[in-house]
């Protein structure tokens, strides 16, 4: 199959086919006509780095799975490369939502701070504090 042919039938462009090419990702087969030639096992080597990319790993990410495929493995997963790949993913999603965590504390923390002040201001007489922009003139 052609180009644009892949790339439709694998929800991409030419551009990022093209891109996967020169990355070494997806070969650069040339028919007799001189145009790119692809096949199934490149439309199966393309879902795997979308599928990938769509779970956020970066392009280079995949290679490992990529060239399992290309290895002749049934999945692109089953090499001890790609496993390692997966693991440091999780230890990256891990630090992250362990951070969101803490930011999610830190805000909850300020939120209940103005909370507590608002309420000490309305309590003292001072009633709904009036949050107004006041433009003043140069």
């Amino acid at each position: 199959m052609r180009i644009g042919e892949l790339a439709q039938r694998a929800g991409t462009t030419t551009r990022a086919l093209r891109y996967y090419e020169s990355r070494g990702l997806l070969p650069a087969r040339r028919g007799g006509n001189g145009y790119r030639a692809y096949d199934e096992e490149d439309l199966r080597l393309l879902r795997q780095i979308r599928m990938l990319q769509d779970f956020g790993f970066e392009l280079e990410e995949t290679r490992p799975f990529v060239e399992c495929l290309q290895a002749g493995h049934p999945e692109g997963d089953s090499c001890p490369a790609s496993l390692e790949v997966y693991r440091a993913k999780l230890a990256e999603l891990d630090a992250m939502v362990a951070r969101l965590g803490e930011v999610r504390e830190t805000v909850a923390g300020q939120l209940a701070r103005a909370e507590a002040a608002r309420d000490a201001l309305a309590g003292a007489g001072g009633g709904e504090p009036r949050c107004e922009l006041v433009r003043t003139e140069e």
